[in-house]
């Protein structure tokens, strides 16, 4: 029986994975926001923030040892309250394939997204959606003094940035694609089949592992609209 290129490098990601708890990479998700923000003049410029509906943080996205091009990761997002006040419970998320635009270097990248609009918030809750053709992209600007630079990126549904190494900037995260973690769902809130539509529109009891990512988020963009 042959096996995909792929399929190996998603078994190999996945067994980098398996020792890393649900409640561990929320906490990564959360340093990776704080550090990202922690330099207003080199991370997402707070305006961006603040107008997002949702936010995606995958840290740690890996690329295939031996095989060009192949990435995996594991992360979560959350959306805005329907009432515009706070932040949803985070909902898991994998990333497969699809190249992460500029290599700043390493093998493992931080990978975040905003999606700025209702359109792109709902293909970030189906089943399965590829970024630059299910979804339109953008690399994100970067710093205080990107808000210039916006007004041409706000037609993007999702503007997208990466970190390796310590660098931070917006890259074009095209062709890959992003589907429901189930497995870690299960985990984090003790339910199989429990979709990501459930867990971010309705009145999901945020997981404690999640608070400090939800904090971030709180103290980064305004908690109301």
């Amino acid at each position: 029986m042959r096996i995909s290129r792929f399929a190996i490098v998603c078994l190999s990601a996945g067994v980098m994975y398996a020792s890393d708890s649900a409640a561990e990479r929320l906490q990564t998700a959360a340093s990776v926001l704080q550090e990202v923000m922690a330099t207003p003049d080199k991370g997402i410029p707070q305006d961006l923030l603040e107008k997002a509906h949702c936010v995606v943080i995958v840290p740690g996205l890996k690329k295939g040892a031996f095989i060009v091009g192949a990435k995996y990761g594991r992360g979560f997002f959350t959306c805005r309250r329907s009432s515009g006040s706070g932040w949803s419970a985070p909902a898991a998320i994998k990333v497969e394939g699809g190249s992460v635009g500029l290599q700043i270097g390493g093998s493992e990248t931080d990978a975040v997204m905003l999606v700025m609009n209702e359109s792109g918030a709902k293909k970030l809750l189906s089943s399965k959606f590829t970024l630059g053709a299910d979804a339109s992209i953008a690399a994100g600007p970067v710093g205080r003094t990107a808000a210039a630079q916006t007004d041409a990126k706000m037609t993007a549904e999702i503007l997208t940035y990466s970190r390796s190494r310590g660098v931070f900037a917006g890259v074009a995260l095209d062709g890959a694609t992003l589907r429901p973690d189930d497995d870690t769902n299960a985990e984090l809130y003790g339910a199989k089949n429990i979709s990501n539509t459930a867990i971010v529109t309705g009145n999901t009891q945020v997981p404690s592992a999640a608070a400090p990512l939800l904090a971030k988020l709180n103290e980064y963009s305004r908690v109301g609209r």
